[in-house]
This record gives C-alpha cells, sequence and structure tokens, in this order.
C-alpha cells in the first residue's frame, strides 16, 4: 500500500519522471524557436511550432482511460510510463536522422508531425506520472514530494533549453539529440527498478459522454465562475505570445545559440528563485494583490523586451531577461494556486485539468499568432502588444473576488 512504498525510493522515481516531462517541454517551448530561426525559418512559421503542443491541452479527454486501462493490475501506471518513454525515445530517434536545416525547411511538416507524436507520448506519462505521484504520496509526504516533482521538470525543462542550445553548439543536431536518448534510457531504467504497489480494484462508473457534459456545467455553474474564466484565458497569453520571439529576436541580433543558451539558461534558474519566493509570499498576500500584482510585474517585463528592442544596444538583455523569468516565475505560481482553489472537494483532478486545459488553449492560440506580430509589427511593436496583453487581464481585478468553497481557506482579496 502506498504507506509501505519507501519513500527515497518514490522520490527518485518521481524526481527523474518528471525530469523527463520537462526535456520536451523545454525542447519545444524554448530551444525550437532559436533553432528554426537559426536554421533561416521565418518568424511566421516559428510561431505556428506551437501548433504540436495541443496534447498538453487536450490530454483530459484521454485521461480516464489511462487510469482504468491495466488497473488492479502489477505495474499499471508504471507501464503506461514505460511505454511513453521508450515511444518519445523512438521519436528522438527518427528526428535524429533528418539533417536540422532540411527538417526548419522542406521537411518542416514531418517535424511537425514528429513534434507532435513528442507532445503526445508526453502527455500521456504526464497523466499516468500524476496518478502515480497522487495515489502513492501520503499526506505527510506530499509536501516534499511536490518540491520535488516541480524541481525535477525545471531542471528537466532547463536541460532541454538552454543547456540544449549549447549542446546543439558543441556536439551538433545529432549527437545532442543522441544525448537525449541516452538520459531517457536512464530514465526508464530508474523506473523498470521501481516497484509500484498493486491497486485495488473499485467499482466505478463509465466514463460517457453524458457524465463529461454534467462535470463542465456542475464546475462552471457556480458564482463568480465567468469572471474566473475571463482570467484563465487571459492571465497568461501576453507572456507566452511574447517570449515566443525573444530568442528569434536574439538570432536577429547575431547572438550565437551557445550565448541564447547561457542567457536561458542563467534566467531559467531565477525563474525558480521567482516560483519559489512567490509560494512565500502567498502565504501573506492576499490572493486578488497576488494574482494581479505578479501579472503587472509581467507587463512590466514586456514593456523592457520592448525598450531593448528599440535600442540597438545589447547591455539591457541580460537584465531584462532575468526580471522576464523572475516575474513568469511569480505569475505562474499566483495563477496554479488559484486553479487549486477552484477546485471542488473529490474533483480535484478533473477540475483543475479542466482549467489547466481552458489556459493552455488560449496561450497557444496567441502563441500560433506570435510570428505573424513580429514580422508584421517588428520585435518592438510585438513585445510592446504582448505587454498591453498582460495588462489587460488585470482589469478584471475591479470584478474578481478569491473563491470560497470546500477546499479554498477564505482569503481577504
Amino acid at each position: 500500500m502506498p504507506a509501505q512504498r519507501p519513500a527515497p525510493a518514490l522520490f527518485v522515481t518521481l524526481g527523474v519522471l518528471y525530469f523527463a516531462q520537462g526535456l520536451p517541454a523545454g525542447l519545444l517551448g524554448k530551444s525550437m524557436p532559436a533553432l528554426a530561426r537559426d536554421a533561416g525559418l521565418s518568424p511566421e512559421w516559428i510561431g505556428l511550432l506551437a501548433l504540436p503542443a495541443l496534447p498538453w491541452a487536450l490530454k483530459f479527454l484521454w485521461a480516464p482511460w489511462v487510469d482504468r486501462w491495466g488497473s488492479g493490475k502489477p505495474n499499471h501506471r508504471k507501464r503506461w510510463i514505460l511505454a511513453c518513454v521508450f515511444a518519445v525515445m523512438l521519436v528522438l530517434a527518427i528526428t535524429a536522422l533528418f539533417p536540422r536545416e532540411w527538417l526548419f525547411g522542406p521537411g518542416f511538416a514531418l517535424l511537425v508531425v514528429l513534434l507532435f507524436l513528442l507532445n503526445l507520448f508526453s502527455a500521456t506519462q504526464d497523466i499516468a506520472t500524476d496518478g502515480l505521484a497522487t495515489r502513492l504520496l501520503t499526506p505527510d509526504l506530499r509536501g516534499l514530494g511536490n518540491s520535488i516533482q516541480v524541481n525535477g521538470y525545471k531542471i528537466g525543462m532547463i536541460l532541454g533549453s538552454g543547456a540544449l542550445l549549447i549542446m546543439v553548439g558543441r556536439w551538433g543536431w545529432q549527437g545532442t539529440l543522441a544525448s537525449l536518448i541516452v538520459a531517457l534510457l536512464l530514465v526508464a531504467l530508474v523506473v523498470w527498478r521501481f516497484r509500484e504497489p498493486r491497486e485495488q480494484i473499485k467499482p466505478r462508473r463509465p466514463v460517457t459522454l453524458l457524465w463529461w457534459r454534467r462535470q463542465l456545467t456542475l464546475f462552471w455553474w457556480r458564482p463568480q465562475m465567468a469572471v474566473w474564466l475571463v482570467i484563465l484565458l487571459g492571465y497568461k497569453v501576453g507572456d507566452g505570445f511574447g517570449t515566443r520571439m525573444i530568442k528569434p529576436f536574439l538570432v536577429d541580433r547575431q547572438w550565437s545559440l551557445e550565448a541564447i543558451g547561457r542567457l536561458d539558461l542563467v534566467s531559467s534558474l531565477v525563474g525558480l528563485a521567482g516560483a519559489a519566493l512567490a509560494g512565500v509570499l502567498m502565504m501573506r498576500l492576499s490572493r486578488k494583490l497576488a494574482l494581479f500584482g505578479f501579472a503587472a510585474l509581467q507587463a512590466v517585463s514586456f514593456l523592457g523586451w520592448w525598450m531593448v528592442a528599440s535600442s540597438p544596444a545589447d547591455h539591457w538583455i541580460w537584465p531584462v531577461a532575468l526580471f522576464e523569468q523572475f516575474a513568469d516565475g511569480l505569475s505562474t505560481v499566483a495563477l496554479f494556486v488559484l486553479m487549486m482553489d477552484y477546485c471542488r472537494s473529490g474533483h480535484e483532478g478533473s477540475d483543475y485539468t479542466m482549467q489547466a486545459s481552458v489556459q493552455l488553449f488560449a496561450v497557444g492560440a496567441f502563441t500560433l499568432a506570435s510570428g505573424f506580430s513580429a514580422a508584421w509589427l517588428g520585435y518592438a511593436g510585438h513585445f510592446l502588444l504582448a505587454a498591453i496583453l498582460c495588462t489587460t487581464v488585470i482589469m478584471a481585478a475591479f470584478f474578481w473576488q478569491a473563491p470560497l468553497n470546500d477546499n479554498a481557506q477564505k482569503v481577504t482579496p
């Protein structure tokens, strides 16, 4: 049973699993725009590289089947995780067969398909990993367990972004992808050695379209949910819209991939510090002040990028990049805390996934348009528009009240 699971083995397994999920997230979200622009791809097409991330927004559709297919058998979720990890390794191996210049040119359609499969398998692994963590982490271990999970994911994302750009500059395209495959092979070895306790079979109602519709209706049919939906749709769109073009901008400023990688690596570490500080601040600040105050800092960061893009000098790039990632860490934690506050007791998993999907759909839609914005408005105009988008959601503060339900304590707005 969960309480009998040795904590060190569980923590190590969860850490490497979330590390494995961070690798493709960093590759797609941060490294790919710089690699694409360095290979000569236009900004319009770079924005469309966000399309393969669609499985992360849709994963709630097949999550119930990941929970049920194979349940009651030994190593139920472990088998799902291993299958997905090996599938990701296969996709990376196929990608390594083609030159980077060809993939970002004539082979762009194949690249989109490969990235879609990479995200599909990673999102499915995320479902199984979250289920494993929720089941095996007892209440007294969940604080440390979640800390290890977040750190593992962030480290994987850093390796898949800044460090990967440095590796491409030194080892080449194929050598870098081969190193990612080796890292995932080590992840698979750790998971293989972990013994997942058998879970008890419980009678459950079948998942039908009527059931899904009822869950959606009950979640959204509550006071103040219309305002919260607006906040979900708009809170991070400016961030996703703006950051998508930062690395192409640096490439056009004649920055090398290694230099961009160093900047991304250091700024990501600062983002970790921002996320850690947000957890402390939200113990003291009201939900309203944290949510919208941190959004204002995010808007200021893109005003900084607008200033940098409007000037031929590069000496402000480092401080602006560090501040932007710091503000991103603060605002992301604030949003995630409020998403948990809105979850109903007994429906935490489905409610949180539903909100995450809404938020990802909105961010994805604006990210797809980011390349066209940079091409039409120029980088300076694009970053200014991102700052405006970050600011717009703050107007919802006049209509929003902190949620009150059986999962959230009353917090003075």
